[in-house]
């Protein structure tokens, strides 16, 4: 099963199209449902699927389902392989949006290609149509927990948002269960990185399963820093809504309070199949109440 950054340097390599390959799926929604909810899905949730059926079948599985918002990869100035503009349509034609993707280039010491590398990137987010650029990996080599490490993070992070903003694109960073559990002066990184990125250039993709598996209340910090979430993961242990560990209601309730509008349900571990259990998080929030 290939690893996130595995993932995304695979789907710089894939060529678009279907590939023979069959769906669980039978009259699941359909792209013409008017009365779908706007619930999101990171394609990396289908990863094996994407490898061994071809990106434009899962799209269209996804969109089956009743997905109309979703988050994808993008490597060397594609989506899977595709050129932006193809992409933009491949997935508006069945009736969703791509809003945003996940890349990853750590600071290397060539700030010209660092730079010229987020520039280029930003041009495909713009061709693609997609609002947010997300940096799904720490971006300094080294020690989390020097405080050097975490001021060079948040100056590139500011660069790079003020290169995105420039082109119309919102930059943010996605995290995982460490930046809580690692510390400085028992503060966790995480906060030092809001604290010294700009809020006008950077915005943080909250994954609310990380946030609580590294120890913290992720509505704790919907509340605290209510500007700095444009976007959401929504996960659990595996398919959404099994665990019963997670309080999706409070969860949704105040992203809405924030005025959050995208948010993606992820799965990086399965009950069943991923098919399965992408559709089982789609039904268990579609029938949730509470969400919009």
């Amino acid at each position: 099963m290939a690893n996130r950054r595995d993932f995304i340097k695979q789907a710089s390599l894939l060529l678009a199209g279907s590939m023979a390959g069959g769906s669980i799926l039978s009259g699941c929604g359909g792209s013409g449902s008017a009365s779908r909810k706007h619930i999101g899905l990171v394609i990396y949730s289908l990863r094996d699927d994407v490898i061994a059926l071809g990106i434009q079948k899962v799209l269209e599985i996804v969109a089956e389902m009743g997905y109309v918002n979703i988050e994808v990869s993008y490597g060397d100035g594609k989506f899977y392989g595709t050129a932006p503009a193809l992409f933009k349509k491949m997935v508006e034609d069945l009736g969703m949006k791509a809003t945003g993707a996940h890349l990853s280039r750590q600071k290397t010491d060539n700030h010209n290609e660092d730079m010229a590398w987020w520039k280029t990137a930003s041009e495909a987010f713009v061709g693609a149509g997609m609002k947010y650029m997300v940096m799904s990996s720490w971006p300094v080599r080294g020690e989390r927990t020097d405080p050097d490490n975490v001021k060079r993070s948040a100056e590139y992070f500011n660069e790079i948002g003020m290169l995105a903003t420039g082109a119309g694109i919102a930059f943010g960073y996605h995290n995982h269960a460490y930046e809580f559990r690692d510390m400085i002066n028992n503060t966790p990184i995480y906060d030092l990185m809001l604290d010294n990125t700009d809020p006008k250039h950077v915005f943080y993709q909250n994954d609310v399963y990380w946030t609580q598996m590294g120890g913290y209340d992720p509505v704790m910090y919907l509340k605290k820093y209510p500007g700095r979430f444009k976007t959401l993961h929504i996960k659990d242990e595996k398919a959404v809504g099994v665990s019963g560990k997670m309080d999706f209601k409070a969860i949704f309730e105040q992203a809405y309070a924030n005025g959050i509008k995208d948010w993606y349900v992820e799965i990086e571990e399965y009950d069943g199949t991923p098919q399965e259990d992408v559709k089982k998080s789609y039904d268990f929030l579609a029938k949730a109440d509470y969400v919009k």
